[in-house]
């Protein structure tokens, strides 16, 4: 009844292939919208923006580049923390060895050196798939670690490996409280997202998809695997590298090689299998999924008064996320994204049963 098409007739091409063809979904979109960029500054703490919102909001646009690879185009990748170190690294680098430079085309920068190394660490995409190929990208991962922590030219000649981020500012502006970062990373993640979101409808998203689907028909069909294939682990990894060197600047401000270790991999393939697999929507749910449930495993404890150790909580958690990760690929296996669009569906009917 509050979910219904009836009425809504479409009366033109451009109307049939709107991005969010229904009105009930437009005002959502925008409700959240004006939620996120002006009701949440309003009421959000120093804590809030720290431990939740910067952390959900880079991690979805990692979670949206790994998603246009391993979703879209049907291509295993185990190296995105390590591609999140290149972007993280090179912008660090160009921040500090070009001064002045706008923190724009730092980020802009980053990405395209991460888009190289994700090229170049795609070619046996060409030749390989499935489980060889996810050991093709795990040898990107050691690769880069030894990378990082080897070469002082990337460190700046530290002697501890750690850097630090230079001070953030936009055109003369400085972005030091939790607010400016959280607006002015939402502002990239929502261009993000909406870019992605086209670019999966255009010639380039169906030909992954049919790709993914099955590649020798996409190739019967006059679909180049190659270009299909390099072009995914491209953009893919630009997303990775944007998001690396957020998560670097904006986030952790100090890091070391051991920021971007394969853990940060595991947890990224976590998000888009619990968000779901080829659904831009599903990396922001299992980003949200993946940044919130840490922090109510240590907080339900103290709320229940039940004793429990810091070493059982983190046991407790690799427990449920793998034990998540078997539920959904078992009993759904498209991940939360699913989960939403049958709920959009039962609202159309209700409350109807026909």
């Amino acid at each position: 009844m509050f979910y219904r098409e009836n009425g809504q007739y479409k009366t033109s091409y451009a109307a049939d292939q709107a991005l969010l063809p229904i009105a009930q979904d437009r005002w959502f979109v925008a409700a959240l919208l004006a939620f996120a960029f002006a009701v949440v500054p309003l009421f959000a703490s120093e804590y809030l923006y720290r431990a939740i919102l910067l952390p959900f909001l880079i991690l979805a646009l990692a979670a949206v580049g790994l998603n246009l690879l391993v979703g879209f185009c049907g291509q295993i990748s185990l190296g995105t923390g390590a591609f999140m170190g290149v972007g993280a690294y090179a912008a660090y680098n160009f921040a500090v060895r070009v001064e002045g430079m706008n923190i724009l085309l730092v980020l802009l920068a980053a990405g395209g050196v991460t888009t190289v190394a994700g090229m170049v660490f795609g070619v046996p995409s060409l030749r390989i798939k499935g489980l060889y190929l996810a050991v093709a990208t795990l040898a990107a991962q050691f690769f880069f670690d030894w990378l990082f922590s080897r070469v002082k030219w990337i460190t700046n000649d530290s002697p501890s490996g750690s850097v630090t981020a230079p001070a953030l500012q936009l055109f003369g502006l400085p972005m030091e409280s939790p607010q400016a970062r959280y607006w002015f990373v939402l502002a990239l993640v929502v261009v993000g997202a909406l870019a992605a979101r086209n670019l999966t409808r255009t010639h380039i998203g169906r030909a992954w998809m049919a790709t993914r689907d099955m590649d020798v028909a996409a190739e019967i069909i006059g679909i180049r695997p190659v270009y299909a294939k390099l072009t995914a682990f491209a953009v893919s990894s630009f997303y990775i590298g944007v998001a690396g060197a957020l998560w670097a600047f904006v986030y952790l401000g100090s890091w070391e090689p051991l920021a971007f270790d394969i853990n940060r991999s595991f947890n990224m393939i976590f998000m888009v299998i619990i968000g779901g697999l080829g659904s831009i929507l599903g990396s922001f749910l299992g980003a949200a999924f993946i940044v919130i449930l840490p922090i109510l495993l240590n907080l339900v404890p103290h709320w229940l008064d039940i004793p429990i150790s810091t070493a059982t909580a983190s046991n407790l958690e690799a427990m449920i996320f793998g034990g998540l990760i078997v539920f959904f690929l078992i009993v759904e296996p498209h991940g939360l994204a699913r989960l939403w669009a049958v709920a959009k569906e039962k609202l159309r009917i209700w409350p109807f049963p026909h």
